[in-house]
């Protein structure tokens, strides 16, 4: 882990931007077409301390952007090159562009200033969407990892952020994978080497205290 000062370093108001990844009620919620995964994204708290992150980014003036996966009806520019897609394509709950679905899930809450980015193709929040040039736009320098799934997209999104220049930042309790033991070997074994890993209160320590100033 990170000491405090390295941490607020890269975690600073004005450079960082979070990130949600498949935050949305057809993949955490009650109703959705993972029942598995979205009982390991509650019942491991990794979706409560998502939404305290984004209040609390709200709070401190970080700006929030979620990503969200779906399709249309017609399944047209829909990838279809990977099993898991094909899976995906016969559940019974589809994420389809306009539904309940593909809002994001209670409790989190969505500010007007936030950014919400939609993408009906591919595995990664950043490759082949518009977060890249939307985080540069921002003056992004560090880019916070939150969501689901620890299997798939978050460390897609780790490696396109790094690969792009990001410093990427994984609270490593408020992203959730299946089986629930998979995400901390994860963690330790793949994204630790590429990440900053550290924790929701840490991250939220950074954004209400106030940075030491060395004395000279």
């Amino acid at each position: 882990m990170p000491s405090y000062e390295q941490l607020a370093g890269q975690l600073d108001a004005a450079t960082t931007v979070l990130l949600t990844v498949e935050c949305q009620q057809g993949v955490v919620g009650k109703d959705s077409a993972l029942p598995e995964l979205a009982g390991a994204a509650r019942s491991s708290g990794a979706l409560f301390r998502i939404a305290r992150l984004v209040a609390g980014a709200h709070e401190a003036g970080v700006q929030v952007l979620h990503a969200v996966a779906e399709r249309r009806p017609d399944g047209r520019g829909a990838s279809n090159n990977a099993r898991l897609f094909r899976a995906a394509a016969r559940l019974p709950v589809q994420q389809l562009s306009g539904t309940t679905a593909v809002r994001v899930a209670e409790p989190i809450e969505v500010a007007d200033e936030d950014l919400v980015v939609r993408r009906l193709h591919g595995l990664s929040p950043l490759s082949g969407t518009d977060v890249d040039a939307l985080l540069r736009n921002l003056g992004c320098r560090t880019l916070l990892v939150t969501g689901v799934s620890a299997n798939v997209a978050i460390p897609n999104a780790v490696f396109d952020a790094v690969n792009l220049g990001y410093t990427a930042v994984v609270p490593a309790d408020a992203i959730a994978g299946v089986p629930a033991d998979y995400t901390p070997a994860m963690i330790r074994n793949t994204l630790a080497f590429v990440a900053t890993i550290t924790t929701t209160d840490e991250v939220l320590a950074c954004w209400k205290r106030p940075r030491r100033v060395r004395q000279g």
